[in-house]
This record gives structure tokens, sequence and C-alpha cells, in this order.
């Protein structure tokens, strides 16, 4: 069981490693990661929502029966997007929430995320490693009263409130987007697609848990052909790829090209802060020299963060950023509750194009400064020694250990992080040119060993 308790969720295949009686179990032990604040703000009432795959619907149900004989009261608002149950959380002022979802992961999997008061994350010794310990025990808090389970409508607030960010001249030039939702999430969403003033080219706008197209996974290159192939068909201005719960998203520009998400958060970024300049905006380290830069010369304060939506949501709220951004393509935003919601950053780039008067290559063209890896996987038995052979082989870099180790140069630098769930190093490289790029990785990769597909 401990392997589907992940570092900030719970995520296993449906039937073998996660089931019903896991779900009640969980259920059950989720009031010992509510304190008093969350309690306190929201009285002992938690949001219950749920994805589109086949298991979802079961999953949820055990986990209610569980919730409320834990003494919660589940606000159940059914089929939702994560951000959705970010919102309802925070709007319906409830002590947390549960979305079951696997995100981006193959239709055999199902899961849960986990939030506290006003969409605040469920992270540290009391958060999920909690969970585990009281499902793996059965001992569970004992609960005065049996909770209630009521249903609550919140699409209009939620239309209402992400609207809010929409910012269209009134002569605004007619955009054209192709939106891939990958038979995900972002379908449910279609009204707020509808309501943007754009000409929406919808691909894969129908919900299927199976996902019989593609993986609803912004992030592998191959999942992103047919957006590409339909944005240079349609001759469109954007192309936004979903993932499976709508948490993330990922843009390619009006040639096809796919836009690193670190580049993405940059422009948003850019884009926000000309309504609120001065303000701190978070990045993650695995993000381009040039988003700092750019952040920078937009009037902001760049803050470098580890990896991890916990972290991140913690940083930002601690320095009452205006926006934050990861390289996984999650957006983060302080007038969503400081919480991601990837609809949010699409309204942004659109916000974007329409005052630019630009295409998406153009706007993004000043980022593009420096040639950039994405981040490849390597097999590592011991983790922690590959680590310190690394800082051993580089001892002219500047070193920091904010996530694993970095190392850095005037001219280049590397971030080598472990996985927190299995034997794998992640490696990011950036460098000036291509060829030094290419140089620098080939020297790594002889260090670390073959990269692995993941």
């Amino acid at each position: 069981m401990s392997g589907i308790f992940k570092a900030y969720d719970v995520r296993g295949i449906y039937g073998k490693e996660l089931d019903e009686a896991i779900a009640r179990s969980i259920g059950r032990a989720f009031p010992a990661v509510l304190d008093d604040a969350d309690l306190a703000h929201g009285g002992p009432r938690v949001v219950v929502s749920r994805d589109m795959r086949p298991s979802s619907e079961p999953l949820a149900s055990a986990l209610i029966e569980g919730l409320t004989a834990a003494g919660l009261d589940v606000i159940d608002i059914g089929l939702a997007t994560t951000p959705m149950n970010y919102f309802a959380i925070g709007h319906l002022k409830a002590a947390g929430g549960v979305q079951v979802t696997a995100s981006h992961n193959p239709a055999e999997y199902n899961g849960l995320k986990f939030s506290k008061h006003e969409a605040r994350p469920v992270s540290g010794d009391h958060g999920i490693p909690l969970l585990e310990k009281l499902v793996t025990s059965g001992d569970f808090p004992a609960a005065a009263r049996r909770g209630t389970v009521s249903r609550a409508e919140v699409e209009t607030g939620y239309r209402e409130h992400v609207l809010g960010f929409l910012d269209r001249p009134a002569d605004a030039r007619r955009l054209k987007v192709v939106v891939d939702a990958a038979n995900g999430m972002a379908v449910i969403d279609r009204d707020i697609w509808e309501a943007l003033g754009v000409d929406l080219v919808p691909l894969y706008f129908e919900l299927d848990g199976t996902f019989p197209n593609h993986e609803a996974n912004p992030l592998k290159l191959e999942n992103l052909r047919d957006l590409q192939a339909k944005v240079v068909e349609t001759g469109a201005d954007l192309g936004v790829s979903c993932d499976g719960d709508f948490d993330r998203a990922a843009f390619v520009d009006e040639t096809g090209a796919p836009l690193g998400s670190d580049l993405a958060t940059a422009l948003i970024a850019g884009e926000l802060l000309a309504h609120d300049p001065g303000r701190h905006v978070l990045y993650d380290l695995r993000s381009s020299r040039a988003v700092a830069e750019y952040i920078g010369e937009k009037g902001g304060i760049p803050v470098r963060e580890r990896v991890g939506h916990s972290f991140m949501k913690a940083t930002l709220r601690r320095v009452d950023g205006l926006f934050g951004g990861e390289l996984a393509g999650h957006y983060y935003f302080r007038d969503n509750f400081f919480a991601d919601c990837a609809i949010a950053a699409v309204i942004e780039v659109l916000n974007l194009l329409w005052h630019s008067g630009k295409s998406m290559s153009q706007v993004s063209a000043p980022l593009r400064r420096y040639a950039k890896s994405p981040e490849t996987n390597f097999v590592a038995d011991d983790k922690e020694a590959k680590i310190r052979e690394l800082e051993a082989a580089y001892p002219g870099g500047e070193i920091d250990w904010l996530d694993g180790i970095t190392v850095s140069f005037d001219d280049w630098w590397f971030n080598v992080r472990p996985s927190n769930t299995e034997p794998l190093l992640r490696l990011v490289v950036e460098a000036r040119t291509d060829a030094d790029l290419e140089r620098r990785l080939g020297e790594l990769v002889a260090r670390i060993g073959e990269p692995v597909s993941h």
C-alpha cells in the first residue's frame, strides 16, 4: 500500500493498488490532517469532487462514506476540475477538500488530491505521511457524530471567478485558439472557453477517462502532435494542451512550436505586473535564467523556489506574491487562493496577445535567450552518492542545495534533484548556445549514466 502515498497526493492502479476500501480508510483518516485553523475557518465541512475516469465515481462514493463516518460534513460538487475543487473550498469556506483524480496518468490509475482551508496544500509530516500511517494501522480518530452529505453547484460562481481574469479590449482582434482537452476535465469548462471571445477549435472534447486519443500529459511532446498539426492546419493564433484534471496547461505558438512552461510563466508574470508592479513572482529552480531576468525587467521581484505545489503555494502566500509558475505547467495566482488554475493562465496569455498586438512567437522571442534541455531522468540506486560525485566534479561552480544540487557558472548551469518516490535523478541543463548545451549535457550524461524515458 505504501507505494500509493506520494509526496503530494495518493496515486495508484485502480483495483490493484487503490480500491474502495482504501479510499474509505483515507476518508476515515482525513480529519487528522485538518487543524484548528481549518475547522475554525469552515467547521467540519469538506468538498469532494471527481474526474471522468470510470473508477472515480465508486472511489468518491467510498471516500464520502469514510469522511462522514469520521464526522465530517461532505459537500459533493460532482464532476469538477481540480482548480474547481480549490475554488469551491475557498468559495464555500470549507475546512478542506479532496479531488478524486489521477491527473495525467493513464486510464488504469486513479488517486486523490487533498487540500486544507482556502485550498492550502496538505503537506509535511502532518500531511500524506500521517494519512499513510493511519490507513496502514487502521487507528482512526473517534467521531462524536456521523457527518452529513449535501450537494452544491459551484460552476456558476467558478465561471464568474475565472472570467474575472479576462481583460479583452473592446476593439480586440479575433483570435483563433485550438484547445486539446485530451478527453479530460477541460471539457466541462466549455462555457468558459466559449465566453472568452475567441474562435474556439475544440480537439478531443468528449469526456472519456480511457483517453482514446493520447495520454492527457502535456509535458510529453508526442501528446502535442495533434495539437500542433491542428494549429498549423487551421491557421490558429494559439494552441493549448490540457492535462486530465485540468490543473495544468501547455502552449504552442502559431507555428506549432511548443513554449516551455517556464517561459510561459515569465510571459504571464509580465502581463500581471503591468497592472500590479513591484510584486513577488515565483518560479521553480528548473526554469531558464531568462525567467528571473524577464520578471525583473517587467518590474517584479523574482523568487526562486523548489519544485512542488506545496512549496510554491506556501511561499507565494508567505510573501504575498502575485503569481508563480512551474516547469510542469502549474500556474499559481494570488487572486485564486494562491492556487493553480490552468484556464486563468490561458486567459492571461490571451490578454497578453490582445494587449501587445503581437503573435505568440513574437512575444516569446525575447525570452529565448539560452539553450536549455528538457528534464531528463536517470536511474540511480544511490541518489545521494551520485549527487555528491557531481559536487566533487564541479568545484569551480556556485553550488546550492535548495532542491537537489544546482551548480552555476557564468555561461551555464545544471540542476540534479532526486525523485521523492522512485530511484531516479532528474537533470536540467542550460547554456548560452546549442553547441554549449550539447557539450555540457554530454559530459553530465557520461557522469550520471544513460537517460531513461519516464
